[in-house]
């Protein structure tokens, strides 16, 4: 039996639906247990084919694929050479990888505000708060929305810092009429089954830079090197190998490599669908003077991954932990991304607080995260829609 929504009445909708959910079709099942019967299951060819299909899509000219998307940031941190008692700068409203990557390496996040209409990084604030120290950027395409590029490399280019941006939304997003992923130092994108595509888990990184690509190798696999030019003695055989430095065991298997080969081939009709629902919703909630519609640049040609619903609380009389249990009464299960990661216990044993960055903190205490993915149906769509505005209309001042 449906129970009476907050609002009253019936619930929207039956059926929970969701923040967010992974497709996989016949073809990606295909994919993984064709690799289930060859002979590789790791280090096998579809590690290179993803290479390949990563660099084809963004134009990139080298790609390193990793177990994840946390990983990918660890060895982009690592071949900028961030260390011992240097800066990243970062942005707080994200998932903590995107900070955990310096100290990961020894070195201190500092945490720059958002732009309050687009909600990314804002280069002014990075701006203000490079020092001596700081080493290197790492800039979130949050939402999938691209950061302002031009103005962070052009920062960076001219402090000498290196920018990496962490990509891990962005997948299927243009910048300017290129392709996120060719643009930065280093871009690192994730396979976690909320992206838009998935490996189950898995991660990558993608740069231009020659030295940093044969660093990236190191770093994925133990330090581990069978090039011959690498290796400091004598190559006793075709068996020799030679650890060189330090790295970690981040390599991806070929079975995720071979879901993620799939689900790319259907990037195009994920990103059109994507991008239809945000139209839909973002047509919608802009004639709600209780909701604020995040703002686009225009250089971004955006597929989103998340969308963010942000309520205006001197328009309504519920905060948004009530928006959020009225949609949830509503059989509308929403999420939030992200708490700002100084917020954390960890953090604030190393000294970080509430105060530091006030627009991300606001954009904390007024979103939440509506359903967004390829398999949702013009139903699904309409009913959130219905729901959004039952409640903004319903609580309205």
């Amino acid at each position: 039996m449906n129970k009476p929504a907050i609002c009253g009445g019936k619930a929207v909708r039956e059926e929970k639906l969701f923040y967010g959910h992974q497709y996989i079709d016949d073809a990606d099942i295909q994919a993984v247990v064709d690799v289930l019967k060859s002979d590789y299951l790791t280090c096998g060819p579809k590690i290179g084919e993803l290479e390949q299909k990563l660099c084809d899509l963004t134009g990139a000219k080298y790609a390193v694929v990793c177990s994840n998307g946390t990983a990918a940031l660890h060895i982009a941190a690592l071949a900028a050479g961030v260390g011992e008692g240097d800066e990243v700068i970062t942005t707080p409203i994200t998932f903590a990888a995107s900070a955990n990557c310096a100290l990961y390496c020894g070195a201190k996040p500092v945490f720059a505000d958002i732009n309050p209409e687009t909600y990314n990084i804002d280069p002014a604030k990075v701006a203000e708060l490079t020092t001596e120290k700081t080493k290197a950027v790492v800039a979130v395409d949050f939402t999938g929305q691209s950061v302002e590029l031009d103005r962070l490399m052009a920062h960076c280019k001219e402090n000498n810092l290196v920018l990496i941006e962490d990509g891990a939304h962005v997948i299927g997003t243009s910048y300017d009429g290129r392709m996120n992923g060719s643009i930065a130092d280093m871009t690192t994108f994730s396979f976690h089954p909320v992206k838009t595509i998935t490996g189950g888990e898995g991660g990558a990184v993608l740069t231009n830079n020659e030295e940093y690509y044969k660093k990236l190798l190191l770093y994925r696999a133990h330090g581990i090197t069978r090039d011959a030019s690498l290796m400091e003695k004598e190559v006793h055989g075709p068996w020799y190998y030679e650890q060189i430095d330090l790295g970690f065991n981040y390599r991806m298997t070929d079975m995720q490599a071979a879901l993620i080969i799939s689900q790319m081939d259907k990037l195009p009709l994920f990103s059109e669908r994507r991008k239809e629902i945000v139209k839909a919703y973002d047509e919608a909630f802009k004639e709600l003077p209780q909701i604020f519609v995040q703002k686009e640049i225009p250089e971004s040609d955006t597929t989103r991954h998340l969308y963010i619903l942000r309520i205006v609380p001197e328009k309504l009389t519920i905060d948004r932990k009530q928006f959020f249990d009225a949609l949830a009464a509503e059989n509308i299960c929403c999420n939030v991304h992200y708490i700002p990661t100084y917020y954390f216990p960890y953090y604030e044993k190393l000294g970080y607080g509430k105060g530091l960055c006030p627009e991300a903190e606001r954009l904390y205490d007024e979103m939440l995260t509506l359903p967004l993915y390829y398999g949702m149906t013009d139903k699904d769509v309409a009913d959130v829609i219905e729901a959004v505005t039952k409640i903004a209309t319903y609580f309205a001042k």
